[in-house]
C-alpha cells in the first residue's frame, strides 16, 4: 500500500476516539457544505454523494448531514463563506506536500500552515512547485474476507481499476476519476469485499524514501497539519517505512 493510504488508515483509526471525532465531523460538515453548492440532489451531484457517503461511514448523525446540505444549497446562511484553496510546500527530506483547505480567512489559513511547516523544518512553496508531480486519482482500499485477494484485484481491473497493490488481505486500487464511482459500486457488490476507504486523492508520480528519523518527523508534521481546523486533506510523496508507520499507529 502507498504511504498515503497507510496514513489514511491510521487517521481513520485515530478518528474513532472521541477527542478526534468532533474535529472530524467539523471537516466532513465543511466538505458537505461546499459540495452542496453544486445542488442538493445526490443523484446529479457526485461530489455531494461522495461527501455524504464518507460522512455516513464515519457515523456522522443524519441530522448533521441534513443541516450541512441545507447550508450549502442555500437554505442556511454561512455556506457561501467557505473558500477552497490548496497550498504546496516541502517537508522533511525535501518531500513534497499538498494541503487542501476550506477556509473563510485565507490569511489565517496560510499563516497556520506556514508556521506548522516551518516548525517541522519545511517551508511553503509557490503554486505548481509541487503539484506537477501529482495527479488527481481515485483511491479505494478494501479488505478481502474469505476470498482470494488476487482474484478480487483482477476482477476490479476488469471493472476499471488502473492499478492495485496487495498487502495481505488488504488491496489498494488506483482508478481514474471518471471510473471512480463505477468501480466503487462494483467492489461494494462483490462477495467477501469490505470497502475500508474511498476518496479522491492527489497521488504522487514518484516517491521519496525517508529514513526512520525523517519518517517520524514527517508523520508528526502530517498530524499537525491535519489538526488545523481549516485543513481538509494532506498529500505527500513521502515513502514511510512500514515499521515506522506501524509504530506510529500503535502509539496512537
Amino acid at each position: 500500500m502507498s504511504g498515503h493510504s497507510k496514513w489514511s488508515t491510521i487517521k481513520h483509526k485515530k478518528a474513532a476516539t472521541d477527542a478526534r471525532r468532533g474535529q472530524l465531523f467539523t471537516k466532513l460538515t465543511r466538505e458537505i457544505i461546499v459540495a452542496a453548492r453544486g445542488g442538493a440532489d445526490i443523484e446529479t451531484n457526485f461530489r455531494l454523494r461522495l461527501a455524504i457517503q464518507t460522512a455516513k461511514s464515519s457515523n456522522m448523525p443524519n441530522d448533521n448531514i441534513d443541516r450541512a446540505v441545507a447550508k450549502g444549497s442555500g437554505a442556511g446562511d454561512d455556506g457561501a463563506e467557505l473558500e477552497e484553496v490548496s497550498y504546496e510546500g516541502y517537508g522533511p527530506g525535501g518531500t513534497g506536500i499538498i494541503v487542501q483547505a476550506l477556509t473563510d480567512n485565507r490569511n489565517r489559513t496560510a499563516s497556520d500552515i506556514r508556521s506548522t511547516l516551518t516548525r517541522a523544518g519545511g517551508n511553503l512553496a509557490e503554486s505548481g512547485a509541487v503539484s506537477w508531480g501529482f495527479q488527481n486519482s481515485g483511491i479505494i482500499v478494501v479488505e478481502v474476507i474469505g476470498s482470494d485477494p488476487e482474484k478480487i484485484a483482477l476482477e476490479a481491473v476488469d471493472q476499471g481499476a488502473e492499478d492495485f497493490d496487495i498487502d495481505g488481505a488488504t488491496i489498494e486500487f488506483k482508478v481514474a476519476f471518471t471510473n471512480f464511482e463505477p468501480l466503487k459500486v462494483a467492489l461494494d457488490a462483490m462477495d467477501g469485499v469490505e470497502i475500508v476507504s474511498a476518496e479522491l486523492a492527489m497521488v504522487p508520480s514518484t516517491v521519496i524514501e525517508l529514513d526512520e528519523a525523517r519518517a517520524k518527523q514527517a508523520l508528526r508534521l502530517f498530524d499537525s497539519l491535519e489538526e488545523l481546523d481549516d485543513v481538509q486533506k494532506v498529500f505527500s510523496n513521502a515513502d514511510i517505512p512500514d515499521d515506522v508507520m506501524a509504530e506510529y499507529a500503535e502509539a496512537g
